[in-house]
């Protein structure tokens, strides 16, 4: 199945470029020109990547990304700048984008690390275009919703994000690192207890008994695990 990347960007040269070799690549690749169209298609739309450029008119890159995460967008978001500051790049992976290429970039690292989200994204199969259920629980990927019997049930971006990490690798124990730079997409010196608190706040929504939880389990000393 091809691919979809959305790139926006609002270089004309560079978009031809880019567009003309990741077609190559065989990608089917769409464009927007702004923030605010890169922002509604990404949201109206399935796509399996965003290359999103950080200097755009009308919305810059950094307001796209927080907007589409949000919404409880999650496609892999790959930002791309003219900027080298590495506070610029600290704050694009926090606000929850997935990789982060610095204006000029060699065109092989570039396809590189699309290949490397698309991989990870779709890490235990394809789910983004499943519905997945546990329980009453049921998780549409594609709509980036989840339900609890027939009534939805609120998550913030990273919450879903968490969650979907969780489900792709059901049955492994996942450390409490790996969740931190799997889902909040960077490795910083931020404690742990950010996951824990994530956990924390999902078997309060999902589970049918937070403090006997059935699917979201804790690997005493390591992490969690999810066990359909």
């Amino acid at each position: 199945m091809t691919r979809r990347i959305l790139l926006v960007e609002d270089e004309l040269g560079l978009v031809m470029t880019l567009s003309d070799r990741l077609t190559s690549e065989g990608y089917t690749v769409e464009s927007a020109n702004d923030g605010e169209t890169g922002l509604e298609r990404a949201t109206n739309e399935t796509f399996d990547l965003i290359i999103l450029d950080v200097m755009l008119p009308h919305r810059g890159g950094f307001d796209v990304c927080r907007d589409l995460r949000q919404r409880g967008v999650g496609t892999p978001i790959i930002m791309l700048t003219a900027r080298g500051q590495v506070t610029d790049k600290v704050v694009g992976l926090k606000i929850g984008a997935d990789d982060y290429v610095t204006k000029p970039f060699e065109m092989m690292e570039l396809l590189a690390r699309v290949e490397a989200q698309l991989r990870r994204a779709t890490v235990g199969g394809t789910l983004s275009t499943e519905v997945y259920q546990f329980g009453d629980v049921r998780v549409d990927f594609r709509r980036a919703e989840v339900y609890r019997g027939q009534d939805a049930v609120e998550l913030s971006a990273k919450e879903f994000r968490l969650l979907r990490y969780l489900i792709e690798h059901r049955g492994a124990a996942l450390t409490r690192d790996e969740l931190l730079n799997q889902v909040w997409g960077y490795d910083a010196a931020v404690s742990t207890r950010t996951v824990d608190v994530h956990v924390a706040w999902l078997r309060q929504k999902l589970e049918p008994n937070q403090r006997h939880p059935q699917f979201i389990l804790t690997i005493h000393g390591l992490g969690y695990k999810f066990s359909p």
